[in-house]
């Protein structure tokens, strides 16, 4: 059974808001799912999709937390 992953950061949703609403979940959920069965041929009840939300504060960049790792990176003189 193909599962696909989906991340998302909290950086990739709309200003303002902590999490994807449910209608765009629906619809990487099913764009993923006939990506899969049109490039893999693979049927759409045997494929699972997980959606994660990663807030910012969770992952890195360059050995720095990405917040930091982005306001140094706008900041040269740093």
């Amino acid at each position: 059974m193909p599962i696909v992953t989906i991340q998302v950061t909290r950086e990739g949703t709309t200003p303002g808001t902590a999490s994807l609403t449910a209608e765009e979940k629906a619809a990487l959920i099913k764009g993923s799912s006939e990506l899969l069965r049109d490039v893999l041929g693979k049927p759409l009840d045997s494929t699972f999709v997980v959606i994660e939300e990663v807030d910012t504060d969770n992952w890195g960049w360059g050995g720095l937390p990405v917040p930091e790792f982005r306001r140094r990176r706008a900041s040269p003189t740093e």
